[in-house]
């Protein structure tokens, strides 16, 4: 009878503190599309076209924490890209399908410790730190290190940075602030039976005080993302980015808000190496302004990359340029009108323009 008793009232202990701390979980995403024409310098033709992301990337999926006492609490995410413009899921073809976020973590004092697919090193640093954040279309910066240009397997540029801006196979531990530093330490398994050295890792660096933040970042990749492959570009020819299969980059950043002003500022530099001795250097530097005028802000950003090494030959560089107004009509919606100007060696100087409209929920 006492030992009944004992284990109904653990059952009733386990249902009391499974009711007290139920996972707290919400359905969130942004939705941002555009109208315009876009053509980067090396891309066969102009486009006109009803776009999807020419801000942010559109996105939705679930987000839940529990607390599980004493400070603790369970984590998890279940994001994934989409195209506005036809509703078809991820960033391109063949992308999973949460190719944002899929993690499961542990948070408390000690910072956090996450496993599963999330931002890469390069992705916070690239985006906190240029005025156009995380549009993949018409920041300069982001477009510099991670958008190619030039048909498919035929690239007339590729991304400077390797293995993605989100890494699967990974574990992340971000610390705690320390007067407002943090950092963030990635591990990426490579998973390649027999090549256990074969992995990504790297680190960032955050820190906010007042109008000024600086950052940076480092990264050491052998292993592409969100699938297995070249970790930059699959062209062979007739510059062979395929055979890139390590690259390390550092980068630096810096902004100071003014009130009436705030600037930006990075510099990265990586280095890819190859199955032979062909070798390449890519060196980004941009600058950035965003002033707020009326509802909104003007916006002003500019990159330039140099490219050099036996694996390209003659030195190339690239140069953009993008300005643009981001009006704010609310807390979630807002509406923009961004041109760019871009130019590659050997290529000709093309423009992109869009108006388009972001919201969040």
């Amino acid at each position: 009878m006492k030992t009944t008793q004992a284990a109904l009232g653990l059952i009733a202990c386990v249902m009391a503190g499974s009711a007290f701390a139920q996972t707290n979980v919400t359905i969130g995403g942004l939705v941002d599309t555009f109208a315009g024409s876009v053509k980067n310098s090396g891309d066969p033709g102009r486009k006109g076209v009803v776009g999807s992301g020419g801000m942010t990337t559109s996105w939705f999926g679930f987000k839940g924490t529990e607390d599980l006492g004493g400070g603790l609490r369970a984590e998890f995410a279940l994001t994934g890209f989409f195209r506005g413009d036809t509703g078809e899921s991820g960033r391109f073809g063949g992308d999973n399908l949460f190719s944002r976020d899929a993690n499961i973590g542990l948070a408390g004092g000690f910072g956090k410790v996450q496993l599963g697919r999330g931002l890469a090193p390069n992705f916070l640093p690239t985006v906190l730190f240029n005025p156009f954040g995380d549009s993949f279309t018409f920041s300069p910066l982001v477009v510099h290190l991670n958008v190619p240009s030039g048909a498919f397997a035929a690239r007339t540029w590729t991304a400077a940075n390797a293995g993605d801006t989100g890494w699967s196979n990974q574990i992340i531990y971000t610390t705690p602030k320390f007067g407002g530093l943090s950092a963030n330490v990635h591990y990426q398994f490579g998973e390649v039976a027999g090549a256990t050295g074969r992995n990504n890792v790297g680190v960032n660096l955050l820190y906010f005080n007042g109008p000024f933040a600086a950052t940076a970042f480092y990264h050491d990749v052998q292993s592409a993302n969100p699938n297995p492959g070249a970790i930059i570009d699959v062209t062979a020819s007739p510059v062979s980015f395929a055979s890139i299969n390590k690259q390390k980059a550092y980068f630096v950043g810096a902004s100071y808000d003014f009130k009436v002003v705030k600037l930006f500022g990075t510099y990265q530099r990586n280095k890819d190496d190859t199955t032979t001795a062909a070798e390449l250097t890519d060196k980004v530097a941009s600058l950035g302004l965003s002033a707020p005028v009326g509802p909104g802000s003007v916006l002003l950003g500019y990159a330039h990359t140099d490219r050099t090494g036996s694996l390209v030959g003659a030195d190339r560089k690239r140069d953009t340029v993008s300005v643009g107004y981001d009006y704010v009509m609310s807390k979630r919606t807002d509406l923009y009108a961004i041109a760019m100007t871009d130019k590659i060696t050997g290529a000709s100087r093309a423009q992109s323009f869009g108006v388009g409209v972001r919201h969040k929920f």
